[in-house]
Parts: structure tokens; C-alpha cells; sequence
């Protein structure tokens, strides 16, 4: 008996579009949710060392649910390099200013650190309200 490991090739990847609507949902829960069909999962075919992942857009990403605590206590850290360059942020603060960058953030966070990670983020499109641009891709619901 001879078993041949199958290897996906990156002319064989055919990808979908996904469409989430966030009212309501638990920012972490959604965003490992998303993070797995960016990063190509939910296929049989996944290859960890190719970009298989599908197209996701989320829409209300302002709706995202999050607990009163964690508004408060997390915060988002960063420095210009420059003395006196380092900034705060908490969640909470940015929920109001950028709600897409708390979900990008989260969804950031769960795909791999490398070239390959920074390639499959950029097949997700967020949205702060209920409407987006890309009907013609003919998203469907993600499950």
C-alpha cells in the first residue's frame, strides 16, 4: 500500500468570501472565528506553509460585544522610537475612535507573526457599520 501525502499548490487555491456581522458577538470568540478562515483552517486542503484562506468582511464592527472590565483595563501600548514616544490606549478608548482597529487588533493577534500572517490579514475588511462595497464578490454568511 502506498499513501501519497497530497500538497496544495498555489494555483489549485480557489478562495470565497465570507461575510460576519459582529452585533452582539464577544470580541475574542469572534475574532478566533475570523483568524481561522483568514489563515485557511476550515479546509481539508490547509497548508501551513502556503496563503490558503478565504476573504472575510465584518460588518457593525462598533456593535462587538465587550465586557465593561475589559473596556477599562485593556490597553494598547506602542512607541514612536523617539524619547517621550510611548502611548496608551485603552480599549475602551479606542472602541470610540476606531472600532475597525479593536477587531484588526484582536484578528492580528491570533494569525502567525510573519510575512505570511501580514498576507493573510490583508484579505479582511472591516467595517464600523452595516453596509460595504463588495457585492460583487457575493459574500456569504460565515457559519
Amino acid at each position: 500500500m502506498t499513501a501519497k501525502t497530497y500538497t496544495l499548490r498555489e494555483a489549485e487555491i480557489e478562495r470565497r468570501w465570507y461575510v460576519v456581522d459582529a452585533t452582539d458577538e464577544t470580541l475574542g470568540r469572534l475574532a478566533t472565528r475570523i483568524a481561522r478562515v483568514l489563515v485557511g483552517k476550515h479546509k481539508p486542503t490547509y497548508t501551513p506553509n502556503l496563503d490558503g484562506g478565504d476573504h472575510v468582511i465584518v460588518l457593525n464592527a462598533a456593535k462587538v460585544a465587550v465586557s465593561r472590565d475589559k473596556l477599562e483595563s485593556k490597553i494598547y501600548a506602542r512607541h514612536s522610537g523617539y524619547p517621550q514616544g510611548y502611548k496608551e490606549e485603552t480599549l475602551g478608548h479606542l472602541m470610540e475612535r476606531r472600532p475597525e482597529e479593536a477587531v484588526r487588533r484582536a484578528v492580528k493577534g491570533m494569525v502567525p507573526h510573519t510575512r505570511l500572517g501580514a498576507q493573510q490579514l490583508r484579505k479582511l475588511k472591516i467595517y464600523a457599520g452595516p453596509d460595504h462595497p463588495h457585492q460583487a464578490q457575493r459574500p456569504e454568511p460565515l457559519a
